[in-house]
């Protein structure tokens, strides 16, 4: 995908330099650049929550390693006490239990049972300890290296998003004469909708006018997902910041049954939209552009979404 949304931009800047496209053309050509553009996008979101989730794990684990090796360490006090005690007695130390100790014959052999055994736990349980410890070392170790890995990869997808950013902008420039479209704050009317439905579709009114910004989830900048997720997030609901995480997160419902603060989804999950009613969204669709309000129909929607 990223090779492909390269040499879309690539093969642009040689058109511009050879034939000089039409504005219409070149309009054509940033709109399917963006679109390449947003699916590595929310594929820089999709990673990003792994990794977040990978640092949550490696904190959890550091955290069980400290008491994991106090116990490792008291067990190892107690089996040196059993190997000390066996050094120095033996197997006569044991018969002198039995010839030397109670007068009942059956009270010796009871203690001593009971030695075993005692000794028998302590020696699993050093066992398990151990291998408690070590299994405990191993899964940090893991962690580590994937963590390690995710941001290599992190900022590998970002610094590939940022050049080809740049290219995209500068195909804006060439069609419309600036890099961005001007944007202005919303001071329109919000429609009165209960619940915390309400809240989400009131903060997506009022983010109206924000530029895109990749990976942002507000307030100065938004990408599809972000907006979606801050939104719900005003209205007290945790919804993951990808457009794809998002459909798995909320019921799937109809076009028909569609309410205000639904989610819609478009293009095999690479975008997605808060409805407002009235068969429009409210959306942060690509970059150079603001939030908008649009029509639910900018494309053949995916499916549909309530939040739970």
């Amino acid at each position: 995908m990223v090779a492909t949304l390269a040499l879309a931009i690539t093969a642009t800047t040689a058109t511009a330099a050879s034939a000089e496209p039409s504005t219409s053309e070149l309009t054509k050509k940033i709109d399917k650049a963006s679109d390449q553009l947003e699916d590595i996008v929310e594929s820089y979101n999709k990673l990003n929550i792994s990794l977040k989730k990978t640092k949550a794990d490696e904190k959890q684990l550091a955290a069980s390693l400290a008491p994991a090796k106090a116990a490792l360490a008291a067990a190892g006090t107690q089996m040196d006490s059993i190997v000390k005690s066996a050094y120095m007695t033996g197997h006569v130390g044991a018969m002198n239990v039995v010839l030397e100790g109670s007068d009942n014959l059956m009270d010796r052999m009871s203690i001593l049972e009971q030695i075993s055994r005692s000794r028998g736990r302590d020696i699993a349980a050093y066992r398990a300890t151990t291998e408690n410890y070590a299994e405990r070392q191993a899964a940090l170790k893991a962690t580590q290296d994937k963590q390690a890995a995710e941001l290599k990869e992190l900022n590998a997808r970002k610094k590939k998003i940022e050049a080809d950013l740049k290219k995209l902008y500068a195909m804006r420039t060439a069609a419309y004469g600036k890099a961005t479209e001007t944007s202005s704050k919303y001071t329109g009317s919000i429609p009165s909708i209960a619940g915390s439905a309400g809240k989400a579709v009131t903060f997506a009114y009022n983010a109206l006018g924000v530029m895109y910004d990749y990976g942002a989830d507000g307030p100065d900048g938004y990408d599809c997902s972000g907006l979606t997720s801050a939104a719900w997030r005003a209205a007290g609901k945790s919804l993951p910041h990808n457009a794809a995480a998002q459909y798995s997160a909320t019921t799937r419902i109809s076009r028909s049954d569609l309410k205000p603060g639904d989610l819609v989804f478009y293009r095999s999950l690479g975008h997605v939209g808060l409805y407002v009613g009235g068969g429009q969204i409210i959306d942060a669709s690509r970059a150079g552009q603001p939030v908008k309000k649009r029509t639910i129909d900018i494309m053949p929607p995916y499916g549909y979404g309530r939040v739970n």
